[in-house]
């Protein structure tokens, strides 16, 4: 196995990994149900790969704070992918939520590096 030792190499793991889960959330959302082979398959991996890299980080940063930084990437990550590629609507005050998801994780890094 894999193993992470120093702290930069593990914030950018954990950047690539929170990346792959908005692969993940665009793969589920092409293959339509799963019932497309190629986004399905993509997505699938993604999700394996995402998970395996977060995990690969958690002895050189706090579970709590990795994990909210990689469900923070996701989360803020798909939204934006949404608005981008699927016209989700694109509002002030989501656009205003998605800052603060993206503040909260600029925090919670610095806190860390601290």
């Amino acid at each position: 196995m894999t193993a992470i030792s120093h702290p930069t190499t593990a914030w950018f793991v954990v950047l690539v990994s929170g990346l792959l889960e908005v692969i993940f959330s665009v793969g589920m959302k092409l293959s339509e149900g799963y019932s497309r082979p190629l986004p399905s398959l993509i997505s699938v991996a993604a999700a394996i790969l995402s998970v395996w890299l977060m995990s690969l980080t958690l002895k050189v940063i706090p579970l709590g704070t990795a994990y909210a930084i990689w469900a923070g990437i996701g989360a803020a990550g798909t939204a934006l992918a949404g608005m981008l590629y699927f016209q989700e609507p694109a509002s002030p005050a989501r656009l205003a939520c998605i800052a603060l998801v993206v503040a909260g994780i600029v925090g919670l890094q610095w806190l860390e590096s601290a």
